[in-house]
């Protein structure tokens, strides 16, 4: 495996995980690294197949700009530079890159080919133009005297260029991104022109990972923190096949869970997995220290710290344990901290990633954190767990705590369980829980007067959301028709003592997150 290596170079892009996503999808090996983690020696030593250059929010005009290792152009490999990885192939190979004065570009663009046919645009420009995503203030202005243009945007000249004796590609735009329509093939373009195998899949990943799992371990011991869901359930399994009996799962009642989901998730684990389940009843602690506290980053890095003491609690009473083991997953790394140690900008911290305390007494193994969530789907069905369980929708760690703005008090959360039990029970009734990415309520921290039973009524607002998503980095409001809003909205206000009225989230991600807090 080793052999096909394909190398991406992190310059701290939001979106660098998606290009290996993009590879991993075409069946192809690759690993990420940043920029400021590579020397000479690490390129000698996994020796890549081929390297492709992130983007990233610096501009190489600054001084001390992320640069990657010179090397990389002088051990004849298959090299593809996107947005700033174009205009840092440019800056080292002797082109030029100047600051956007009224020629940036953000959003669709369409790039226009140069009339040249080359094997890397291969199945591309079938119309005059490619649907591409830009999103650069800098751009090119000089190429090496190697490299040709061969296709061009209204604000980027040199939109794609190459030197196809050497193979090496850079475009300005991200190929790796939905919205450019093409870019997919583009990749694969590239990678066959490096003469990689396509032939990786998850149960490559499995075996991977279960063999780093048991070489970081070795004898000792790990904790796991089960949730429930998904992502937690599939740590759990994963590393209970590596390691057995060494693991030990502690689930966390902190009172922020949905209805019954405590006695569901004990039920499952400890009679239909037969882990080792630890069930540490810490409601009064949470509540208690999330008392008044409203910034949903400060609700965040408190679960985190106490989460984490819970941990540490258990790990004492059981003995001699070394590693804590999460189910985070890479959109939560890459919104709370660069996934690779490149810079990036945090957007939120998850509970389970900036929400942890600087000082820890437990090594971290986070197995899923180059993955998105249906290859954690994928992921699961290789391990044998059932459908059922694997297509549940994705439940933060921080729970309801980030879906009741504003202060949480018992009765707002009772107030929200309710009315999301409604809420998903609608869903599946109609058939649509597996078309959605993720469906919940929200309990606002307002209240309007309402008209039940010629009564007066003040109470809450309720929201509802469901995006359709691909991977979580971006998502679409479901389009639900007005029956299924009117049926399900008349029902939580009969239902929900509390709730006197109901509204439907349509934003999307960007410019909102799929959770409101």
């Amino acid at each position: 495996m080793k052999d096909d290596l394909v190398l991406i170079i992190d310059f701290g892009s939001q979106v660098t995980q998606l290009i290996a996503r993009r590879l991993r999808e075409l069946k192809v090996y690759c690993e990420i690294h940043p920029f400021n983690k590579i020397s000479d020696k690490f390129i000698n030593t996994i020796a890549p197949k081929a390297i492709i250059l992130s983007g990233g929010p610096a501009s190489v005009l600054e001084d001390n700009a992320p640069t990657p290792p010179s090397i990389i152009f002088d051990i004849g490999v298959p090299i593809l530079g996107i947005c700033y990885g174009q205009q840092i192939m440019m800056k080292m190979l002797g082109g030029t890159v100047v600051h956007g004065s009224g020629t940036s570009e953000f959003g669709k663009s369409f790039v226009k080919k140069k009339n040249i046919t080359i094997s890397f645009l291969k199945d591309l420009f079938k119309d005059s133009n490619e649907q591409v995503w830009m999103s650069h203030g800098d751009h090119v202005s000089s190429i090496p005297k190697n490299f040709q243009v061969y296709g061009e945007s209204e604000n980027a000249p040199f939109a794609i260029i190459g030197d196809i004796n050497k193979h090496f590609y850079a475009v300005q735009f991200h190929p790796e991104v939905v919205h450019t329509l093409n870019g997919k093939i583009l990749i694969k373009n590239f990678l066959q022109l490096a003469n990689v195998s396509f032939n990786w899949n998850m149960k490559a990943y499995l075996e991977k990972a279960t063999k780093i799992i048991k070489e970081k371990v070795g004898d000792k011991k790990v904790i796991c923190a089960l949730s429930g869901g998904v992502d937690s359930s599939v740590t759990a399994i994963l590393i209970h096949k590596a390691i057995g009996d060494q693991l030990t799962c502690i689930y966390v009642n902190n009172g922020l869970m949905r209805k019954n989901e405590s006695e569901e998730v004990i039920k499952l684990y400890s009679d239909y997995f037969k882990l080792n389940l630890i069930e540490a009843n810490e409601e009064q602690t949470f509540l208690t220290n999330l008392k008044s506290v409203t910034d949903p980053e400060e609700k965040r890095k408190i679960i985190g710290k106490l989460f984490i003491n819970v941990f540490e609690k258990y790990a004492l009473e059981i003995g001699e344990v070394d590693f804590l083991a999460q189910g985070t997953l890479y959109p939560d790394v890459i919104e709370s901290v660069s996934f690779s140690g490149a810079p990036s900008a945090t957007i939120k911290s998850h509970h389970n990633v900036g929400g942890l305390p600087k000082k820890m007494n437990l090594a971290l193994i986070e197995p899923l954190k180059e993955l998105f969530k249906d290859e954690v789907r994928n992921l699961g069905k290789e391990l044998g767990i059932p459908n059922n369980f694997i297509d549940r929708h994705p439940f933060p760690g921080p729970g309801l705590a980030i879906r009741c703005p504003g202060e949480i008090t018992n009765e707002k959360l009772e107030i929200l369980r309710n009315a999301d039990e409604i809420y998903i029970d609608q869903i599946r009734k109609y058939g649509l829980y597996n078309e959605i990415w993720q469906a919940f309520t929200v309990l606002l921290p307002v209240k309007t007067v309402g008209v039940m039973g010629d009564t007066r009524t003040y109470d809450y607002v309720c929201a509802l959301r469901a995006v359709t998503s691909i991977d979580g980095m971006t998502a679409d409001y479901y389009p639900f028709d007005h029956t299924f809003l009117s049926e399900t909205a008349t029902k939580i206000i009969n239902n929900v003592v509390g709730i006197n009225r109901v509204t439907y989230d349509i934003t999307s991600k960007p410019p909102g997150t799929i959770e409101w807090e």
